[in-house]
């Protein structure tokens, strides 16, 4: 069974800085796309950033979050930078079957979300 389970949300002020993990278990990473969504309040879910065959951004976070993954430890990270009031909301984390990777593709496997806050 997939499980990934999403952590390192919080509260921060602006200008802070978060660090998300997102482990899996019952699936390998490596070589797969994974990806971070989130979820604002009475919000669509949006893309925030993916790594696969491409890292790709959204344009709302460039050059403040950054993407990685750990494929030993069989995890999934965002370090969050700079954080903006706008970024509040529910993270995801979620995979793919295959490397192949868009903000846009659909996603198979999802994480239940960690929230974060940043306050003003």
């Amino acid at each position: 069974q997939v499980q990934l389970a999403e952590s390192g949300g919080g509260s921060v002020q602006a200008g802070g800085s978060l660090r998300l993990a997102c482990a899996a278990s019952g699936y390998t990473i490596g070589r797969k796309c994974m990806g971070w969504f989130r979820q604002a309040a009475g919000k669509e879910r949006e893309g925030v950033a993916v790594i696969g065959d491409f890292i790709t951004y959204a344009d709302s976070v460039k050059g403040r979050f950054t993407i990685s993954r750990d494929n030993v430890e069989n995890t999934l990270y965002l370090q969050m930078d700079s954080l903006k009031p706008e970024d509040t909301a529910m993270y995801y984390c979620a995979g793919r079957s295959n490397v192949y990777c868009g903000l846009g593709y659909s996603f198979v496997y999802w994480g239940q979300g960690t929230p974060v806050t940043v306050s003003s």
